[in-house]
């Protein structure tokens, strides 16, 4: 149980991560985004990756991540995982998902948790919906910039795209950052304009290549980033994520509304036990990292 309160109150501090202002790009995995192209977000970002403050902005909307890949011995791993994400006019976030605690739970018993990120308020929660628990923070700067990283199958905070691509290849997989000779296996281009799920999205594509060698590997590793993400949301819509050593994985927003959320929805529940982190517990690490402000 106590291994289990520790990786909760990990996930609800990454809720505290706040993005920058719209235009400069972002960094982080629960609350930063910005447009693509140049200072635009990292390839690491993607659909329900929402940035908290962004105002007038409203929306609710699923979020469906399907992985698959393919094991030398021809066998076929696929899986789905969906979410919810909600943003009202304010900026405030809310989220709604099964998370596998590593591996603490089976998978038929998954605990439905709820972020509640309220910058209005200054306060986040982690909301325990199956034993109408939380743990309630007040944001003081010490989880600024952290971020969470949940892989495809959900299951409990992950290294992000980052600390795999710069451990194999050497080079800043966000393509922002350090300018050296790794600048010139990355290269990104633009997909024009589409509609995707009823509302106008910007495309790009960001090609990584590690080099012959230098993870090891025989062959030259091309890994491939499709982000499409739509001003009007201040959002990524769609991403599609290909690596040859880890398979496919496309994430997408469906069933968007552009209506306001209920206010209830950025609320703990009167009957929830929350309580709150000693003052001085220890920042998280693991999954989640320091973004760059």
């Amino acid at each position: 149980m106590r291994m289990t309160m520790i990786v909760l109150i990990a996930l609800a501090a990454s809720a505290f991560a706040q993005g920058p202002a719209p235009g400069r790009g972002g960094r982080g995995r629960m609350g930063f985004d910005g447009p693509p192209g140049p200072g635009g977000p990292p390839i690491e970002s993607g659909p329900g990756i929402l940035r908290a403050g962004v105002k007038n902005a409203p929306f609710s909307a699923d979020v469906v991540t399907e992985s698959s890949h393919t094991l030398t011995d021809g066998n076929h791993i696929r899986q789905t995982v969906t979410s919810k994400v909600y943003r009202d006019g304010e900026g405030r976030i809310r989220r709604e998902q099964a998370v596998n605690l590593n591996g603490l739970a089976p998978d038929a018993n998954m605990q439905q948790m709820v972020f509640i990120n309220d910058p209005v308020a200054g306060v986040s929660y982690s909301l325990n919906a199956r034993e109408r628990t939380g743990t309630k923070f007040v944001r003081n700067g010490d989880f600024r910039g952290q971020r969470l990283s949940l892989n495809a199958s959900g299951r409990g905070p992950g290294p992000g795209l980052r600390s795999r691509e710069s451990a194999a290849g050497g080079a800043d997989a966000r393509g922002m950052g350090r300018r050296n000779a790794a600048d010139q296996n990355l290269k990104t281009e633009s997909l024009g304009r589409q509609t995707i799920e009823g509302v106008q999205a910007e495309g790009r594509r960001t090609t990584m290549t590690i080099p012959a060698g230098q993870a090891g590997n025989d062959l030259p590793i091309h890994i491939v980033i499709e982000s499409w993400y739509s001003p009007d949301l201040q959002t990524t819509v769609l991403s599609k994520h290909s690596d040859p050593r880890n398979g496919e994985t496309a994430t997408r927003l469906t069933n968007i509304s552009r209506g306001e959320p209920a206010r209830i929805l950025f609320e703990v529940p009167a009957d929830y036990k929350v309580s709150e982190p000693a003052a001085g517990m220890a920042r998280p690490h693991g999954g989640m990292g320091q973004g760059k402000q």
